[in-house]
């Protein structure tokens, strides 16, 4: 365990995990946010043994205390460099063991505080823990494709400028009309093709997972194209000895539906499946 800095600092917890004496030869290549080492703080029942213990790093309180995070919680740089070292953290934590994502800017005051909460919440996270053991979380996002846009006779629907030169062709109007029409009929049939998507991913891939999430559509920047609309952001707790026959049934749900994109995403650390703790509140100056 490192020595904590002279300098007043805070705790910045990452995720609870099983204590396992394993992790302290993979802590040491950790850096955690702000560049800082990651170590483990483990609470030990005599009677029972060590139930759970928190991946933290020693971070300065100047730069984390409630006001300092107010500001720096507008730097959207900050913020994001910040949310990476934290995940990758993470990350790196669910490839050797069990993990139990905690919010970004987890802070103790201290580690007697940590370890409070380790005390106050162990069972709680013991019991978390055992659910996810031998579980990876699989993001299953479904895309709805544009129809072609209705585009009669080779070109775009007439332009007001050009209304002389459209009364001269005949049909011309009846032309767009009926493929305004077609587009919509195309629109209406990717719609449908993402509903019976959906019903097949529930009945062919859900039997291969623990529990299941639904997240709201994501809109905007988060899509992956702004020409394409997310219709379902699901998230899925899958047994690792199921995880190759949970892959091969989403892609089988979606086969011969080509007007939706199929986004598969994981494995991950169970970000969606974790209950958080209450929020520390002994971070304040």
């Amino acid at each position: 365990m490192n020595t904590p800095s002279a300098a007043p600092s805070l705790v910045y917890a990452y995720a609870a995990t099983p204590p396992a004496p394993a992790l302290e030869h993979l802590l040491p290549a950790l850096t955690g946010v702000a560049g800082s080492p990651v170590t483990l703080l483990a609470l030990t029942d005599p009677g029972r043994g060590p139930a759970a213990a928190f991946a933290v790093s020693d971070v300065p309180r100047s730069e984390w205390d409630e006001a300092a995070l107010k500001a720096r919680f507008e730097d959207l740089d900050w913020l994001e460099e910040t949310a990476r070292a934290h995940h990758r953290v993470i990350e790196e934590l669910a490839a050797h063991t069990t993990v139990l994502p905690l919010r970004l800017a987890t802070l103790y005051a201290d580690r007697a505080s940590a370890l409070a909460a380790l005390r106050r919440h162990g069972q709680a996270l013991a019991t978390g823990l055992a659910r996810l053991s031998g579980h990876t979380e699989y993001g299953v996002k479904l895309y709805v494709r544009p129809a072609a846009a209705p585009d009669p006779s080779g070109g775009a629907a007439p332009r007001p400028s050009a209304a002389g030169a459209s009364a001269s062709r005949p049909g011309a109007g009846r032309a767009y009309l009926q493929a305004r029409r077609a587009h919509q009929h195309a629109r209406d049939d990717h719609y449908a093709q993402a509903r019976t998507a959906a019903e097949r991913i529930a009945a062919l891939a859900a039997p291969h997972a623990a529990d299941h999430v639904r997240h709201p559509a994501q809109s905007g920047p988060l899509t992956a194209s702004g020409a394409e609309e997310n219709v379902l952001n699901d998230a899925y707790l899958v047994r690792d000895a199921e995880a190759e026959a949970f892959r091969e049934a989403v892609h089988t749900a979606v086969r011969g539906l080509p007007g939706i994109r199929l986004e598969l995403t994981g494995p991950w650390a169970p970000y969606s499946f974790a209950a958080p703790l209450p929020p520390p509140t002994a971070a304040a100056p």
